[in-house]
């Protein structure tokens, strides 16, 4: 986007207490990759740069801190299971190494790094400036432009740019209603009660079968828990949203009910199709006024379909011995052991067991047997019901 709108480099305003290290690593590719210039800025006035919003901060070309924030204490932790000794001390250096190459790599203090994940040591603005943590400290968005105005920086490729911010002005990339709900599912503690929710509901619906709710909720949410645990990326888990949803609506189809399937399906296949094109990693990325257009005429097409399925089964059979069976008709000739009989259009060979019917006579149809028609006439009829 930065590129594409001419920028002259891309600020990440950061205020973070860490987070899951296996986003970390491919949040530090995409910076060391970058083909524009990263700013990172820790910010506003208190905040913190900690954990892996430190290795973040290292990757980036320069490293600016707001007064009174701080940044370090970037000794990893374990989610859930705590670690033995042989695997914390493996953790901790292969850590160690990251963070070192990155510092390595940026030219920061690789020996105040080590110390930040042994040891957890953690410090103000002031001193990241002063021992080559943090280049610059800024106090605003404008203060920072003026204070990197003129900087040179290598970039990946090699190529070499010269900053020109004295006289530019920012451009604010908003979160958007879809990334700040993919942002509250990456949060552990959601992820944590998503995936809670979600064996709970499977649970639940294999020990009440039939249900449906419990096991439509539970395969939605435990989907969305492996996503925010990164045991799937975020293509793959809308991949399988959507192949959930056509399952639901595929099963609402052949078992209707009360449009539990329906509703899930739906649900799943926008959330999926949602988080598959707006995905990183995804080379199609749909602008989202055609994505809500699109699935809305999609919405609207499979729940006309399902409406005129329902209807269509309601409706009373026509054809075969099921249309036939109840049909009144005219009996054609006197039927005595057999004769002819006018019902739904066509003439049909007739028997009458209970009593001789006279021609020109109200029959109704009680059952069928091969190409014969089983009647009763419909006074009679009446008068049994009576």
């Amino acid at each position: 986007m930065v590129k594409n709108q001419h920028g002259q480099c891309l600020i990440l305003v950061i205020d973070t207490p860490g987070g899951l290290l296996t986003s970390t690593r491919k949040i530090i590719q995409e910076i060391l990759n970058s083909d524009v210039p990263v700013i990172c800025y820790v910010a506003p006035k208190g905040a913190q740069c900690a954990s892996a919003g430190t290795f973040i901060a290292l990757a980036c070309h320069i490293v600016a801190m707001a007064p009174a924030t701080n940044i370090g204490a970037a000794h990893p932790v374990s989610i859930g299971k705590e670690m033995d000794k042989t695997m914390e001390e493996k953790v901790i250096n292969d850590t160690v190494s990251f963070i070192k190459s990155i510092c390595r790599h940026t030219g920061k203090n690789e020996k105040w790094a080590e110390k930040a994940v042994r040891e957890s040591v953690s410090i103000s603005s002031e001193e990241a400036v002063k021992i080559n943590v943090a280049d610059i400290i800024a106090n605003d968005i404008e203060d920072l432009l003026k204070k990197i105005d003129g900087k040179k920086i290598k970039l990946a490729s090699g190529k070499e740019v010269q900053l020109d911010t004295r006289n530019i002005s920012s451009l604010d990339i908003k979160e958007s209603m879809g990334e700040k709900l993919l942002k509250t599912i990456g949060d552990p503690t959601v992820a944590y009660l998503l995936m809670t929710i979600g064996i709970l509901g499977i649970i639940i619906e294999f020990s009440h079968p039939g249900f449906a709710v419990p096991g439509v909720v539970g395969t939605i949410c435990l989907i969305l828990s492996f996503y925010a645990f990164q045991t799937f990326t975020q293509s793959i888990a809308g991949i399988l949203l959507i192949v959930t949803g056509i399952i639901l609506l595929l099963m609402e189809i052949a078992a209707p009910g009360f449009g539990i399937f329906a509703i899930g399906g739906f649900i799943s296949m926008g959330l999926g199709t949602w988080m598959f094109f707006r995905s990183p990693s995804s080379e199609f990325q749909a602008v989202p006024t055609t994505f809500f257009i699109i699935y809305g005429i999609l919405v609207i097409l499979i729940t006309g379909l399902l409406l005129l399925i329902r209807y269509t089964r309601k409706r009373k059979v026509t054809t075969g011995k099921e249309g036939i069976v109840g049909e009144i008709g005219r009996a054609i000739t006197d039927i005595k052991n057999e004769g002819t009989v006018y019902v739904h259009g066509e003439y049909w060979k007739a028997i009458s067991p209970s009593k001789e019917i006279s021609q020109g006579m109200k029959i109704q149809v009680k059952d069928i047997n091969g190409m014969i028609l089983i009647v009763e006439p419909v006074e009679e009829q009446k008068q049994n019901e009576t």
